[in-house]
Order: C-alpha cells, then structure tokens, then sequence
C-alpha cells in the first residue's frame, strides 16, 4: 500500500506543478485515468501477484483509462480552464496554490487510492481462482464499459450539433437513462471488484466501487449536471419520464408540447 501511495502521490504533485504553472488545473481531470493506468502497471510489474484476475483487473483499468483519456483531452482541446476551477481560483484568491494542492490534487490522490483498492490489495495466500465471480466481473465490466463509451459518444455526437445547443439530450442510450456514462463508470467498478474478488483480494476492496457509485449518485456527478439540466427547456418531463441512474424503460405519457397540440 506504501508503493500505490507514493506513485499516486508523486504522479499528482507532477500535476499539481503542470497546472499552476500554465494556470490550468483542468490538467488535473486529464490526468484521472492516466494516474489509475500507471499505479496499476507498477503494481502489477513490481508488486502484485502474477496471476490471472491481477492481469485482466490492469488490462481492465487500461482500457477504461486510455479511453476516458483520450475522451477528455479532446473535448478539453483549445478550451481553458473549466468553470468549476476557475470559480474555485476567484473564490481563493491569494491561497489558490496551496489550497489547490489539497483540495484538487491531493484530493483526488486519495479518491485514486481507495478506487485503486482491488490493485493494491494483495491476498495473504494464493487461492485458486473463482471463476463464476471472474466472468460476473467481466461481464460487469464490459457492460458498464459499453454505457460509458457509447454515452460520450453519442452525447458528443449531439453536441457538436449547432441545431442543438441549449438543447437536452434524450436519445440513444440517454432514453433509458439520464446519465448513461456515469451509470457506466460505476458498473465497471464493480466490475473490477468482482475479477479481484475471483483472485482472492480482500473485502476491504469494495470501498473502491461503492466510493465511485457514491460520487457519481451525491457528490461530482449526477447532482452537478442535474443542476445544469435543469436550465434547459423540457426538464420536467424528461425527468419525469427518464430514470436518473439505472437505465430503465421510458414512463409512458405526453410531454407538454404533446398535451398543448
């Protein structure tokens, strides 16, 4: 656990000093899955056990990191500094470096250790490996993987849209649920949790997916872009209509533009 601790300590602190010196910390949210991807391949290659379910839980971190990377450096492209960041520097004024330190980057340091709990938890003995509970974490991660990519995909797709803007999304996979990709990040968790599981890791490793799930359900996920939807034309009924979190069919009934023809 010391090792995990100094890699993700060191990895944000390189952050930390990219960002305040180019006066950006949206650095801090490129860097996610970059630092969940690097943690894992030094434990595996320097600390974890060589087995089945710790390789596929770094392939498994791999693929999600790589691709959420990839999903926020180009959307961040030619952009400044997000809002949330930018009100955070006006409202600390002088003491934005050192509370930035803390309160951005060590911050997430400790959310990235705990989330990196079924890596970093190693089993006292090598136990022989669980199958049913390798291919329930398999299949939960291929499902949440799936939510979360497509969700982007197809919300960047509608975005991108100039006939759209200011405009909900409510097609595709947002039909059945009002956050598909935040759906999908905590499913995969879960996910991993189960192909650690299968390989032995210990109990304590479900803080990783229930810390995610509960992000995403009371804290930086779904409330913030719930408070944002709201703004926008036709929230009522959509929410009305469409599940928060857990994808489930439409409710059947007229919009208000439907009642009004």
């Amino acid at each position: 656990m010391t090792t995990a601790a100094m890699i993700i300590f060191v990895f944000f602190a390189a952050l930390f000093f990219i960002g305040t010196a180019i006066q950006n910390n949206s650095i801090v949210d490129i860097g996610w899955g970059p630092g969940f991807v690097l943690t894992a391949w030094m434990l595996y290659l320097f600390e974890s056990p060589k087995n089945l379910p710790y390789l596929l839980m770094t392939l498994m971190i791999s693929l999600w990191g790589i691709r959420l990377y990839l999903h926020i450096a180009r959307r961040n492209a030619a952009k400044g500094e997000d809002f949330r960041y930018v009100n955070f520097r006006k409202a600390w004024g002088k003491w934005v470096v050192p509370r930035a330190f803390f309160q951005i980057y060590m911050l997430q340091g400790l959310f990235m250790f705990v989330i990196s709990l079924p890596v970093i938890l190693k089993p006292d003995v090598q136990p022989q490996v669980s199958v049913p509970l390798l291919l329930i974490g398999l299949i939960l991660f291929g499902l949440g993987f799936a939510f979360e990519a497509v969700g982007d995909h197809q919300l960047r797709q509608f975005v991108q849209n100039p006939e759209n803007k200011g405009k909900l999304m409510v097609h595709g996979l947002w039909r059945f649920t009002r956050h598909p990709n935040y759906f999908g990040e905590a499913v995969l968790w879960w996910g991993v949790f189960f192909v650690g599981l299968s390989g032995g890791v210990s109990l304590l490793s479900m803080l990783s997916p229930v810390t995610i799930t509960l992000l995403l359900l009371f804290v930086s996920g779904v409330p913030m872009l719930e408070k944002a939807m709201k703004n926008r034309p036709g929230y009522d009924e959509y929410a009305a209509r469409t599940s928060i979190f857990v994808p489930w069919f439409p409710k059947h009934g007229k919009t208000k533009e439907e009642a009004q023809s």
